[in-house]
């Protein structure tokens, strides 16, 4: 049941992001105009919904399951930095073709997924996840791009969504209750972030040279890497924890973390080629063409890791 509910959700994700290609294709809206949505989906959607999963009563099987994803996520970004350092190696491979590997799309497709497929009383656990990746992005990540920069780690505390945790984090422990207004409000906003991060891909995918991209052998390479060699590798590092855990829903937090590993590649990667002129065609291509793949890929995975 689960992969179906899962391929739906992407399918529609996809259709949405088809939308924002038409908008730009029919001159209604402009490519540029994406800047915009993408600072809403940063500084307003995500850190709602993250303060808005954590408004919840705190309790120990709450606390086991955070702990064990933020177990999980950690030992997935281990891994995804091992592959990273054979791919240099065996393929010499550019910052965008590594940073597209290692991290996955979780901050735009996350959250409404295991909202949509699991409930909202999961997505607590994708919070674990998210605050990881934030911190090996803005570490690691930053460091493909940025030759020669000190890590800022000022930079990384006072990332919007790190606050956000923390705060959730504070309202949880406290046992403080949101008002419910602003649960609400908080509520309606977070629904919005999938929808809004689709349609930001698509509006950067209707400028693309797609032929060119296409062409470029070394696009299949990191398709296969993102998804279909890591998704294996973590799926068999889940299915061998999982048989020797005692934690309640542990399967089900693991699989959370497991989703969130096998989305497609980041856009925080195209927002760093942007940023460094670095292949910015070529990351957006990696990104719009391993979010269509995801549709087969990600329940087909879902399902073998349910056996």
């Amino acid at each position: 049941m689960i992969p179906l509910l899962l391929f739906y959700k992407i399918l529609q994700l996809s259709v949405i992001m088809m939308f924002g290609f038409v908008l730009v294709k029919s001159k209604i809206i402009k490519s540029g105009d994406s800047v915009v949505l993408s600072k809403i989906s940063l500084y307003l959607l995500m850190p709602a919904v993250i303060i808005n999963s954590f408004d919840i009563e705190m309790t120990e099987d709450i606390m086991n399951g955070l702990a064990l994803a933020f177990a999980g996520a950690f030992a997935i970004h281990i891994v995804f930095l091992a592959v990273d350092m054979i791919y240099k190696r065996v393929f010499n491979g550019t910052s965008v073709e590594r940073a597209s590997i290692i991290y996955p799309n979780a901050a735009n497709l996350i959250i409404p997924i295991v909202s949509y497929v699991l409930g909202d009383e999961w997505v607590i656990y994708s919070c674990a996840f998210l605050s990881v990746q934030i911190f090996f992005i803005w570490t690691h990540g930053i460091q493909l791009f940025s030759t020669g920069e000190k890590l800022n780690f000022k930079k990384i505390l006072l990332n919007i969504n790190i606050i956000a945790i923390a705060i959730g984090v504070i309202l949880m422990v406290s046992g403080i209750r949101l008002p419910q207004l602003v649960k609400d409000v908080s509520s309606s906003l977070g629904s919005m972030l999938g929808s809004v991060g689709m349609l930001i891909a698509g509006m950067l995918a209707a400028e693309i040279d797609f032929k060119s991209v296409l062409a470029n052998k070394r696009l299949y390479l990191v398709l296969i890497m993102r998804m279909l060699i890591c998704p294996l590798i973590i799926l068999v590092m889940m299915k061998c924890v999982c048989s020797v855990l005692l934690i309640n829903n542990a399967e089900k937090i693991l699989l959370i973390s497991f989703l969130a590993s096998i989305t497609p590649s980041a856009a925080t990667v195209m927002q760093f080629a942007q940023i460094n002129n670095k292949e910015v065609d070529f990351a957006v291509g990696i990104n719009i063409i391993t979010t269509v793949v995801c549709i087969v890929t990600m329940p087909v995975f879902v399902a073998l890791y349910q056996i």
